[in-house]
Formats: structure tokens, C-alpha cells, sequence
């Protein structure tokens, strides 16, 4: 897994609320047990008109969004099923963080899993970065990790909070896997131990 230290990139903004998972990566697109392919289907539903071709009055294909790399959405997002392919499809898209006032609690740790950086932002420092995207110009955000701080034009600055242990999953670029990994000696002296005394098979 990438580590997630600073990142600057333009900044997609997406003023909805309640974006549900069914709507980041739709349910028909969940055949592949890869991470990756699933960019294409991003908010397919929104995304393209009946006949295939991009919908231009969604927000992601504006011109200013074009190699977006930061989106910056409303409250509640990631809302509804658990499916982990959701921040796949958005990491795959080339997103490399999400901002929100409030992410559904099992979308933010799936993000977590796979790298994808939550913030969690003020509602008013969000109305603000809403406020940059109106201006119909591309516009970018840095998003410092190591202070918890994102920064941006016009002297946008605002600070965000993360539990640490998460925090440090993504500065080191670990899962859940990767951390108990770090532990595998230890892990492998207290087998050896419980096998000496009999109490392994």
C-alpha cells in the first residue's frame, strides 16, 4: 500500500450529500476480485448519459475536474453497503484523498484499509472549498498528513483530526496485515513457546 505523507493536486469538488456506495461504484460493476478496473465505473450512473457518452452536467467531468486527484464532497458520504470496492473505484480513478464533513463510519475505515485518505473537515471549511469550485476553474489543495493540516488558494487553511493508529497505517502505507506483519517474530517466538509447552498442534 502507497503512504500517505503529502499530497497537492487539483481538487474535484462534488456538493452532494448522502453519496451512497451503490452510487460511487453501482452493484453491477462488482465482478472483478481485483482492486483495480473499477475507476471507469466511478459514479457511472451520474457520469454518463443512457447513450454511454460523458454527462456534462456532472461535476466530475467540468473541465477544472479533469486529473483531479482530491474530491471534496458533502456530509455522509460513502453512505449505505459496506462494499470495499467503493474507495477501490475511487482510488483507482486516481483519488488519492476524500474530504467530507462526515464520512458512514465503515466507508472511512475501508479507505483506511486501502490507503485513500478521509479528512474530516469543518462544514464551513467545506462550504469554502464548495465556494473555490464555483468559480469554474481548476484549483488545488495539499493535503500534509504529518501536520493533519490542508491548504489551499486564497489562503485556504484548515486543520483535521485522525486516530493515530490510523493515522500511522497510512503514513507507513499499512493495512491491518502489514501491521500484525511488523510483529512476526514475536508472533513466532510466543508459537514456539506454546509449542514447547504442548499447547500447539
Amino acid at each position: 500500500m502507497q503512504p500517505f505523507t503529502v499530497h497537492t493536486g487539483i481538487a474535484a469538488v462534488l456538493p452532494r450529500v448522502n453519496v451512497d456506495t451503490d452510487q460511487i461504484i453501482p452493484k453491477q460493476f462488482l465482478k472483478r476480485i481485483e482492486r483495480t478496473g473499477f475507476g471507469k465505473h466511478l459514479f457511472h450512473d451520474w457520469r454518463y448519459l443512457p447513450d454511454g457518452s460523458p454527462n456534462p452536467g456532472f461535476e466530475l467531468n467540468a473541465p477544472q475536474a479533469a486529473g483531479a486527484s482530491i474530491l471534496v464532497a458533502g456530509p455522509n458520504f460513502g453512505c449505505g453497503s459496506s462494499r470495499e470496492h467503493a474507495p477501490w473505484a475511487l482510488a483507482d480513478y486516481g483519488f488519492r484523498a476524500v474530504i467530507a464533513p462526515s464520512f458512514a463510519d465503515i466507508f472511512y475505515n475501508n479507505c483506511c484499509q486501502n490507503g485513500l485518505l478521509a479528512v474530516r473537515l469543518e462544514d464551513a471549511a467545506v462550504r469554502a472549498l464548495f465556494a473555490l469550485g464555483e468559480r469554474g476553474e481548476p484549483f488545488e489543495l495539499t493535503v500534509d498528513l504529518r501536520i493533519n493540516r490542508v491548504t489551499g488558494p486564497a489562503g485556504f487553511r484548515a486543520g483535521f483530526d485522525m486516530d493515530p493508529y490510523r493515522r500511522q497505517m497510512l503514513l507507513e502505507g499499512l493495512d491491518e496485515i502489514g501491521q500484525t506483519l511488523r510483529q512476526e517474530l514475536r508472533i513466532a517466538a510466543y508459537e514456539r513457546r506454546m509449542e514447547a509447552l504442548g499447547r500447539l498442534v
